[in-house]
């Protein structure tokens, strides 16, 4: 496709990611030399010469760059949290309903969603569209991380062994800044409570929430559950239901089973004698989780042909 798309904070690890997984040359890339990289002027001209921006940034500077755009024909997908429930930005998950792949593509701005949201937005917003989980259920979501996800510097750290760990707990003040935005696309009326966590292997997320049947709906069993997954996500190119048999219940999940894909798996766990519920979903944090996404979004907006989602 014969577009202009300049990646700026190239450099990052969502940004270097990026740029591994648009080889093919299906699209021109622009970055900028490491001599100007951070050069305000250099990056201003970058930014109003493109057909569309792609910010790998740090949430101010995303904001910076998006006010040196003076250009009304450049698109922009920000992959950091700056914008995520700003007005204007449309949300970047295709599959959050039937529609939204259609606002993506015709979107000026696209707001990336965060790794952790994408996994408990996927799980969470079918079953409150449908009435199966009331909107102020009081929800704990816990997730664990590869420490990729701390960002470059994090992870050189953890490799070069002086911020190495075997598994470690983080967020909890209680203030993650992915907790807004779960709120708002997951349907809820009240703020989850959000536990997250770096382990010791390089990247992949698996993200659980349990839920007890006796808090929920009448009919909403985790059959029922798992039935309403299985046909929201039945068109999604990318995320997949995990079966649900009960002579061979599903009892560990890999984090890192989709790592350098775009794809994401959920599953139901269900004990009727208990009346527990568990919902999971394993993704690549680098992949469905931020540069995986980027593009996803980036052919949407190109208009390229995606029989699905």
């Amino acid at each position: 496709m014969d577009l202009n798309i300049y990646i700026d904070g190239d450099q990052g690890t969502t940004g270097l990611d990026l740029q591994n997984r648009l080889q093919g040359g299906e699209f021109r890339i622009r970055t900028l030399p490491t001599n100007v990289r951070k050069d305000a002027a250099a990056r201003r001209v970058a930014l109003n010469e493109c057909d569309i921006a792609i910010l790998c940034l740090p949430d101010d500077a995303a904001r910076d760059a998006v006010a040196m755009i003076a250009n009304p024909s450049v698109r922009v997908i920000d992959a950091s949290s700056a914008h995520r429930t700003s007005p204007g930005w449309v949300y970047g998950l295709p599959e959050l309903d039937a529609r939204q792949a259609e606002r993506i593509a015709s979107a000026p701005r696209v707001t990336n969603p965060g790794c952790y949201p994408t996994a408990a937005v996927a799980l969470l917003r079918p079953l409150t569209d449908a009435g199966l989980l009331p909107a102020d259920y009081p929800l704990v979501i816990h997730a664990v991380s590869g420490y990729s996800g701390q960002g470059r510097a994090g992870a050189e750290s953890h490799e070069a062994g002086t911020g190495a760990h075997s598994l470690k707990v983080y967020g909890l003040a209680l203030e993650h800044k992915h907790v807004a935005e779960i709120e708002a696309y997951a349907g809820l009326a009240q703020r989850p409570l959000f536990v997250p966590a770096y382990g010791s292997y390089r990247q992949g997320i698996v993200l659980t929430i349990g839920l007890h049947a006796r808090m929920l709906p009448s009919d909403a069993s985790g059959v029922r559950i798992h039935e309403c997954l299985t046909q929201r996500y039945r068109d999604a190119a990318h995320v997949r239901v995990l079966p649900m048999p009960s002579a061979v219940p599903i009892t560990e999940l890999d984090p890192q089973v989709h790592n350098g894909s775009n794809d994401m798996s959920l599953a139901v766990a269900w004990n009727e004698r208990t009346g527990q519920i568990v919902l999971s979903a394993v993704l690549d944090n680098l992949g469905k989780g931020a540069a995986g996404a980027a593009v996803q979004n980036l052919r949407l907006m190109a208009g390229a042909s995606q029989p699905r989602l």
